[in-house]
């Protein structure tokens, strides 16, 4: 039997769905997540913050290509299951390596991440799209892996300046590669992008419980209410099957429009959506320790700018992919901003309570809205 099966990439042809080895793949994310957590906890200062959001995107940047790979090529075979997990050792060492990717360690978070660009390029190349568009692909985010090689084995503001140059040249790439070449699955691409959300909202979780230190009145109100904010931010990107309905905009496009809207919603979009809930963790972390105190302003920021830019980011995709009004939700992001003063003179519990009740006003108020248009 020959080793690679033949798949069709047609939008319109029989169902793919993510497979358990993407799953699997998918629990280094979480550790990526955690990791970059601990760091905006441990460094909550702008600086940090700037190295949090860079670290985040070229993972991501990569991460998400690995998305666009198992769309064109699932891994049905043990030689692309094991390149897979290959793949898996490599974000697990960039993992590893995020506490101290500034402070020595860069030059192995680098030289990890030319291993995951090296073995994407490979596995695609394999996969008959156009070898010219699999070649500038290639050499776009090897150029990128190199800028971020050469920043690891310089310090301060060098290597966060050739990062950041690295993060930059990824708004360009798309432009540059010939997207419509690249056919994509709407299915398994909707669903897998759904997962990684999840998977970032079980960071929040995991958060509640490695943070409650005992099941005591303050720390157990402030798990609860944290939970509460997760579940209305699922409900923002899942509820009434939005999830389906954007599968469905995107099956109804051509490749040129479906790939656009991909790389726009899905893969730039998505990084705001993680970054935002990882804002958010990172402030309920503070939180959990000292529900009743004031909060520092970087906690108090983070928790509310977390639930901020996930809803306005949420509100933006919504319009793109003509998911239904998002009015509300922008509406809501001036209130749940200020809340970050109550975290500032009061306490994270008193915060976190006023973005719950604010989320609760602001998805009753939309199913109101829903419930009075289908009785007119």
């Amino acid at each position: 039997m020959p080793d690679t099966p033949r798949v069709t990439t047609d939008a319109t042809s029989d169902t793919l769905r993510v497979s358990p080895l993407e799953a699997f793949l998918d629990l280094v994310f979480v550790f990526t997540i955690t990791q970059l957590t601990a760091s905006l906890v441990h460094h909550p200062t702008p600086g940090g913050l700037l190295r949090v959001l860079v670290m985040l995107a070229v993972i991501w940047w990569m991460y998400d290509a690995f998305t666009w790979l198992t769309n064109a090529m699932p891994p049905a075979t043990h030689t692309r299951r094991a390149l897979l997990l290959l793949t898996m050792v490599a974000f697990l060492v960039i993992a590893m390596t995020i506490p101290h990717a500034f402070e020595g360690e860069g030059a192995a978070f680098g030289w990890a991440y030319l291993a995951v660009v090296a073995l994407h390029t490979g596995m695609f190349a394999a996969n008959g799209v156009a070898r010219h568009s699999v070649a500038r692909m290639g050499a776009l985010n090897g150029l990128n892996a190199g800028i971020v090689v050469v920043g690891g084995y310089l310090a301060g503001s060098a290597q966060l300046l050739l990062w950041t140059l690295a993060y930059a040249l990824q708004f360009a790439t798309p432009r540059l590669v010939d997207l419509p070449n690249f056919q994509l699955r709407p299915d398994h691409f909707v669903e897998r992008h759904g997962l990684v959300v999840i998977i970032a909202f079980g960071e929040s979780v995991i958060a509640l419980g490695t943070g409650a230190v005992s099941l005591a009145a303050g720390p157990l109100a402030v798990a609860l209410l944290s939970l509460a904010v997760c579940v209305a931010l699922w409900w923002a990107y899942f509820g009434h099957d939005d999830d389906t309905r954007a599968e469905h905009h995107l099956a109804v496009q051509g490749d040129a429009r479906r790939n656009t809207l991909a790389v726009r919603v899905y893969n730039l979009g998505h990084y705001w959506l993680l970054l935002g809930v990882l804002l958010f963790t990172a402030g309920i972390h503070v939180a959990l320790e000292r529900p009743g105190e004031p909060l520092g302003w970087p906690a108090a920021a983070t928790t509310a700018g977390g639930v901020v830019l996930y809803l306005l980011v949420n509100s933006v995709i919504r319009q793109t992919m003509r998911l239904g009004p998002s009015g509300l939700r922008l509406l809501a992001t001036g209130p749940v901003a200020a809340t970050a003063l109550l975290g500032r003179l009061v306490g994270g519990l008193v915060e976190l309570a006023a973005i719950a009740a604010l989320l609760a006003a602001l998805f009753g108020g939309e199913e109101l809205r829903r419930y009075r248009a289908r009785r007119a």
